[in-house]
């Protein structure tokens, strides 16, 4: 037996965990070697079980707390530590700040090679909510649900198989049965209850993950503010009558979901980009709005999950614009054009590029529902569209605003913003790492003048970044 084989299940006494590393969880070190902790918290003197072994680092689960930390507050759901989501719950919300905070400067500090003495940083923007923030929540179906500790301590046999929740980590194929969720304010919580409650007794059969059968796959439920409601229902066959009968009971049963739609998904994968929306009842559409203006969020839409904090996203990204109401400004990723049509009372024009053309045909549309006429929206890859010639063609920017996926950008659309002659860059960012590498290879024409983190989901390791740089004299 190796030396790794002899580490698992080992287990280590009185470990201090110090901190948090990037992708969220508590980090501690035995000797040399480093060891990542579930559900830890920084001042926890805790005995560590080993479950995994690699080359570079250990992970482990804590089996027993000596000293708990001062950041520790009591769970408020009863999934904490089985479902995937909400994996911060047992730190208090300053302490999830403080370390969200830190994260984003450290990336900048030891991937960016930034001097952040020179650097403004301002608080992180807290979030509103810390509980029932999220306009939209994606649920899975399953025949054959997780079993949580409760259901094999009871001894008893499993007569309700069926579940409708999230997906437990690492399992693609395991679901957890939500009793409540405190992610989605109501009636999301009651229209999921009783939409599986009477699949059960009307015997509609649960989707079966590995053999890619049964009638109920996915409900999506997107709400707004000002207390709008959407439901999603998408179906893994093409079976009318069943499907009707719990299309008719939301209908009945919910009068508050004011657009209610189905999808059939009869694929192997469950994403549903590629698949047509059919309208039940209801309106086509439920509209966000923000300082007046209205974003109509269809049922495949992007929007950001927690409005009141995007709000807050967007205004900081325009308070680092500094726009006096001349500048040609370029929104890159610009998505469905959210942040272009915000800006654009303040900007001289905004040109928004995007990859997904369903996108840029919503933002359009949200330009002319808004009688916004000095913004225009581009459809292809960033990398081919954002060229010398595009310069020439549609001005070349004063500012420049990019908010790209996780991944960051491509190092052909960084030599372009090298290349702009924008005054001022504002980097928009869900990725820290990812952020700080981009800023680096910027800073070739740019350094970095002021920082803000945003918490936009609460009880979670992400974070989002708001990044000013400015042209080099």
């Amino acid at each position: 037996m190796n030396r790794r084989k002899k580490l698992i299940n080992k287990v280590f006494e009185n470990v201090e965990i110090t901190g948090f590393a990037a992708e969220g969880k508590a980090i501690a070190r035995i000797g040399e070697q480093v060891l990542f902790v579930r559900y830890g918290a920084p001042g926890d003197l805790v005995d560590v079980q080993v479950k995994k072994v690699k080359r570079n680092f250990l992970e482990g689960n804590i089996v027993r707390i000596h000293r708990p930390s001062a950041q520790r507050t009591k769970p408020f759901c009863k999934h904490f530590g089985v479902c995937g989501g909400c994996k911060w719950q047992h730190l208090n919300y300053e302490e999830q700040l403080r370390c969200k905070y830190q994260q984003v400067i450290d990336s900048l500090q030891r991937i960016g090679k930034i001097d952040m003495s020179a650097v403004e940083v301002l608080p992180i923007a807290a979030s509103e909510k810390t509980t029932f923030y999220r306009n939209k929540l994606e649920f899975t179906f399953s025949n054959r649900r997780w079993l949580t500790q409760e259901d094999i301590d009871s001894g008893e046999q499993i007569n309700d198989p069926e579940g409708l929740g999230f997906h437990i980590p690492g399992f693609f194929d395991k679901v957890l049965d939500i009793e409540k969720c405190w992610l989605q304010a109501d009636p999301s919580n009651e229209i999921r209850l009783k939409v599986k409650q009477f699949a059960v007794e009307n015997q509609l059969s649960f989707y079966d993950l590995r053999k890619h059968t049964g009638l109920l796959r996915n409900l999506i439920i997107r709400t707004t503010p000002s207390g709008e409601t959407m439901v999603i229902v998408v179906f893994g066959a093409d079976d009318p009558g069943p499907r009707s009968l719990l299309m008719d009971f939301i209908q009945t049963t919910f009068p508050q979901v004011s657009s209610l739609f189905f999808m059939v998904n009869t694929k192997k994968n469950s994403s549903i980009g590629d698949l047509e929306p059919v309208l039940f009842s209801g309106n086509p559409f439920i509209v966000e709005e923000m300082e007046g203006l209205k974003f109509q969020i269809g049922p495949k839409s992007f929007y950001q999950t927690n409005s009141w904090q995007a709000y807050r996203l967007y205004s900081i990204a325009r308070d680092f614009a500094g726009l006096s109401g001349k500048e040609n400004v370029y929104d890159l990723y610009t998505g469905t054009g959210t942040i272009a049509l915000f800006v654009a009372a303040k900007a001289g024009k905004v040109t928004g590029i995007e990859f997904i053309e369903e996108a840029v045909a919503h933002a359009l549309h949200n330009a002319t529902l808004n009688g916004i006429d000095n913004a225009q929206f581009y459809a292809g890859d960033m990398a081919r569209v954002l060229t010398a010639d595009f310069f020439k063609e549609n001005g070349f920017p004063d500012v420049i605003i990019t908010d790209p996926p996780r991944a960051g950008m491509h190092p052909d659309v960084i030599r372009q913003l090298n290349e702009s002659g924008a005054e001022r860059i504002v980097y928009v960012s869900c990725n820290p790492a990812t952020q700080a590498r981009d800023v680096e290879m910027l800073s070739q024409s740019y350094q970095v003048t002021k920082v803000q983190a945003v918490d936009m989901f609460p009880h979670t390791q992400h974070v989002e970044g708001v990044i000013l740089l400015e042209k080099k004299t």
